[in-house]
């Protein structure tokens, strides 16, 4: 349905015809460590996510997951190696 709260004019799936169904009647608007995604949207009221209606929820436990300006680090895992074959390649290579 269409927002009539905040995002005014804007399709939104927290709206039903008794209005917003969100915790509080209204979406939050953006923490500190949403500026720079490209998810934001400014209106009249302020900054809001596109994505989530409360963005600091998204980054409680870490970085949000729809975060456009943020680069996840990924560590690539160690081979496990066995001691005793490493053992025996080394003294083969002597």
């Amino acid at each position: 349905m269409i927002c009539t709260t905040v995002r005014n004019g804007q399709d939104c799936p927290m709206m039903k015809k008794s209005g917003c169904s969100y915790t509080g009647g209204r979406c939050r608007e953006a923490v500190e460590a949403c500026k720079g995604c490209s998810l934001l949207i400014e209106y009249e009221s302020g900054m809001y996510c596109s994505a989530a209606p409360d963005p600091a929820l998204k980054w409680k436990s870490g970085i949000c997951n729809m975060a456009t300006h943020v680069k996840a680090e990924t560590v690539a895992p160690q081979a496990k190696i066995n001691p005793l074959k490493a053992s025996k390649r080394a003294s083969r290579k002597r």
